[in-house]
């Protein structure tokens, strides 16, 4: 937990048991991750129409980070046949739990969304998890990815980056003391 976030439960709580794991023991174990680099921001989305032609999802989270964002790629990938799902903090909540229960009895495979969904979803058959945006707050990386590989299933992690993103996924790697390796040409072969 953040070092400010932490600092503020002394003044909401009283007397909280405090339950603490240093980064260093935070696991990824479980969780395969990966990074395509694309030199524009709007190369992301071929990207993501390719990967999801070649890889069998049983079901997949993708992050944005933006409601904005999040719209557009629906949009988009809707556009191009693909049948995906969106949900962001400006959808009335009846509108988010029938998108979530969807998502959850399977009758949605692909779903797009803000941080949002970062924390609290446990979907078994989530089995990818792509960053299309990586998180603006490196403690957010190990939520969103942690969505897939839950129950102690395998999971992957694909992360999209611009030039631009190159140093903060070098942070995230030291932060989590874990290696992010590029996605190998062959990947539906290797998964």
């Amino acid at each position: 937990m953040p070092t400010d976030v932490l600092g503020m439960t002394n003044r909401f709580m009283r007397d909280p048991v405090r339950i603490l794991v240093k980064n260093e023991e935070v696991t990824l174990e479980g969780i395969r991750q990966f990074f395509v680099q694309s030199d524009h921001e709007e190369w992301k989305l071929e990207t993501l129409c390719d990967l999801y032609k070649t890889l069998a999802i049983s079901q997949a989270l993708i992050f944005c980070n933006s409601r904005r964002k999040v719209d557009d790629l629906t949009r988009e990938m809707t556009n191009r046949d693909f049948t995906v799902s969106a949900m962001h903090g400006d959808m009335q909540q009846s509108e988010r739990e029938m998108v979530m229960r969807e998502f959850q009895t399977g009758s949605s495979r692909v779903l797009i969304a803000t941080d949002l969904l970062a924390r609290g979803i446990d979907v078994q058959q989530v089995s990818l998890v792509i960053n299309y945006d990586l998180p603006v707050k490196r403690e957010n990386y190990i939520h969103r990815i942690g969505r897939s590989g839950r129950f102690g299933r395998k999971g992957i992690a694909i992360n999209f980056l611009t030039t631009n993103d190159m140093r903060l996924m070098k942070d995230i790697e030291n932060f989590y003391h874990t290696v992010v390796e590029e996605l190998p040409k062959n990947i539906a072969v290797n998964l």
